[in-house]
């Protein structure tokens, strides 16, 4: 019988999981016995007879479970992208087990109690910087995850957690299988008038997937305004693929959101706050609910009032009343064509994807921190779209593993996202591995894969999620790379965007893929121009899936919940309360396919991504303004910063590198929102 692979380090380059070897059997029995393992070890520490010292208990638990860290963060990434019924299946199953596994970790009484003995005397225990906070860090999550409570109360808030593990895998099966049954099927490509022939070919492709050769499938993104929107010229279409975007798992997935916030409400009680949004901000920087509140406020109004111009422009170029929802995108392309001589169709060919990724995020790495970034044909990812590439630091040492996964399939869930295989750390001997996912349309075979402006961004910024991960330079997995407080995790990536427009590197990737020449050099205003004149949108559907959030998350155990049915009727009064109920800007997600909220672990902190837009753009302002030039600057973000993962207070990270706190301002000055 064939060893299973998990149960050995991997001898590949940077502990690479050996991905030609895992098979699906594989999974389980790792996860059974990197469980028990784990268990074993930590019960090795706590039944010890020497006295807790900091070796022997907490740099122990962060030596435990490394076989369980090996399955887990392959598994959890095979599942998101390039899932199949099996592992959907074993999903279902493991996710409550982990949870309780979970819980047993956190909630080990004698664990607990040495780890409180050494927290209580914490400052007479000679530790360095790090050593403090990781100890700190281990014992807040435990009081955090109830280690306190009376062993009742322990036992309902075990049962809560593996309710909501099972939940939240439900949400994500309900969720893919909606998406697949709602993509709008097209019978002929006359329909698809507007689309390039790349997307056009793309439906097709997404077709034959699906065993209907001679059609088109119109395959659902994650979010609610589809990108074809932009371009379709065929109005009912366009209403017919906004609607299926819209409504899809609203009914099998309505009702498990409901369920998942009342879980969620109980479990805050039993931890001693008002509401799970209360519980989560405290471990975040944000700290309060009210500061949540506060920045959401501020922005809510300008936001609807920039939005209300643009639609009147909208409304005047479509010749009509009002604007429509699934008219907005369509026409808005239309305004920044006249408006600003913007063609985003015109724009792709300028922007190749070979192109964007080694001319344009790897070389602003270059520029900006000095590395090197290589492509290794000869180690083999998890999938054949998946191709794994060498970084290396300044001095030409090795730095970790970057694996880019970019393409679309049905397989693969919907969005954007950067996992971690290998996690930094010096404790463990480790170097960073890190997967970047994306969903960008696979071309015809032979055809290349031409980018929209905004999937430029989105490279750009899965990219920084990378950096956060791959300049990690930490002794402790806890505190390694993206580790940090989910309000600030998306600061670093945020910032990364920058580069994408930035004169130098900019006119280094962008460039026709056939002729060779340059995009026109005075389209990059035009393309700020143009990105303004959109702000109130993009800022109102934004908004409104914050507010959704929040209102979900919100809830009290002892206040009025909705019904097992009531999921529309909470959305709609949610909206309606934020004055951000605007019929021709539904959310950017809602209740039944918002996954970050409902399965992906984003719940009460969607509103983070705004929060670091905040830091984002002072810091944005502070590379442009210091007087330093963008390779110093980026050495001072490296190193304090982004090297530090979570081993300090990411806003004194933050003062470190400003020299001040953050301010608003830059924000709202960048989308036009200021005044």
């Amino acid at each position: 019988m064939t060893t299973n692979p998990f149960f050995e380090p991997s001898e590949l380059p940077y502990g690479l999981p050996p991905f030609a070897r895992i098979r699906h059997e594989h999974y389980l029995p790792a996860f059974e016995r990197g469980m028990a393992e784990q268990l074993a070890e930590v019960a090795a520490i706590t039944t010890g007879a020497e006295p807790a010292t900091f070796a022997n208990t907490v740099e122990a638990l962060e030596r435990s479970g490394t076989l369980l860290g090996r399955v887990h963060r392959v598994f959890f990434n095979k599942v998101a992208s390039d899932t199949d019924d099996a592992l959907q299946a074993l999903e279902a199953k493991i996710a409550p087990r982990l949870a309780a596994h979970g819980d047993a970790l956190l909630l080990d009484p004698a664990l607990f109690a040495r780890l409180a003995a050494l927290y209580e005397g914490r400052e007479h225990l000679g530790l360095d910087a790090e050593q403090l906070k990781v100890l700190e860090r281990q014992h807040d999550l435990r009081v955090r995850a109830g280690a306190q409570l009376a062993p009742d109360r322990q036992r309902r808030l075990r049962e809560l957690n593996t309710e909501i593990a099972e939940r939240c895998a439900e949400f994500r099966r309900n969720l893919r299988a909606a998406t697949a049954e709602a993509a709008p099927v097209v019978e002929r490509a006359e329909e698809l008038a507007g689309l390039s022939p790349d997307q056009v070919a793309a439906a097709a492709g997404a077709a034959r997937a699906r065993g209907l050769d001679g059609r088109f499938v119109l395959s659902l993104k994650n979010f609610t305004h589809q990108t074809e929107l932009a371009a379709l010229d065929d109005p009912v279409l366009r209403e017919r693929l906004l609607a299926a975007s819209l409504g899809r798992a609203a009914r099998s997935n309505g009702p498990v959101a409901v369920a998942l916030a009342r879980l969620r409400a109980e479990r805050a009680a039993l931890l001693g706050h008002p509401s799970h949004a209360s519980w989560e901000v405290a471990d975040r920087t944000a700290g309060t609910t009210e500061a949540v509140e506060e920045m959401l406020g501020r922005v809510n109004g300008p936001a609807v009032a920039n939005a209300a111009l643009e639609a009147a422009a909208l409304a005047e170029a479509a010749g009509v009343a009002e604007i429509g929802a699934a008219d907005w995108q369509y026409y808005a392309e239309r305004v920044r064509k006249e408006r600003f001589g913007l063609d985003a169709a015109a724009l792709r060919p300028y922007l190749e994807l070979e192109s964007v990724l080694h001319r344009g995020v790897f070389h602003a790495a270059h520029l900006v921190y000095g590395i090197t970034v290589t492509e290794r044909p000869d180690l083999v990812a998890y999938h054949p779209d998946a191709r794994v590439f060498e970084v290396h630091d300044v001095d030409g040492s090795p730095l970790g593993l970057y694996i880019g996964d970019f393409h679309a399939r049905p397989s693969k869930r919907g969005g954007a996202w950067e996992n971690e295989l290998v996690q930094q750390s010096h404790l463990l001997g480790h170097r960073p591995v890190v997967v970047n996912n994306l969903n960008v349309a696979k071309p015809a075979e032979g055809e290349p894969t031409l980018l929209t402006w905004k999937e430029v961004g989105t490279l750009f910024h899965e990219f920084g999620h990378a950096l956060h991960a791959l300049f990690s330079d930490v002794r402790y997995p806890l505190l390694a790379g993206t580790q940090v407080p989910r309000d600030f995790v998306e600061f670093p990536s945020q910032v990364n965007e920058v580069w994408a427009e930035w004169p130098e590197v900019l006119a280094h990737y962008a460039r026709h893929h056939v002729t060779g020449e340059p995009m026109p050099a005075d389209l990059p205003a035009r393309l700020r121009e143009a990105e303004r004149f959109g702000a109130g949108f993009r800022m109102v559907e934004h908004q409104a899936a914050a507010v959704l959030d929040w209102a979900w998350h919100s809830l009290s155990a002892d206040g009025e919940l909705p019904d097992e049915d009531g999921a529309e009727a909470f959305e709609a009064a949610a909206l309606e309360r934020s004055g951000l109920a605007l019929p021709t800007i539904p959310p950017r997600y809602r209740t039944g396919y918002f996954a970050h909220i409902f399965s992906h672990g984003y719940e009460a902190g969607y509103y983070g991504y705004r929060w670091a837009e905040v830091l984002d753009a002072d810091a944005v302002r502070w590379f442009r303004e210091n007087g330093k030039t963008v390779r110093e600057s980026g050495e001072v973000f490296r190193r304090e910063l982004l090297a530090r993962g979570g081993s300090v207070d990411p806003l004194e990270a933050f003062r470190a590198v400003i020299g001040r706190d953050p301010e608003i301002g830059p924000l709202l000055a960048r989308h036009g929102l200021a005044g």
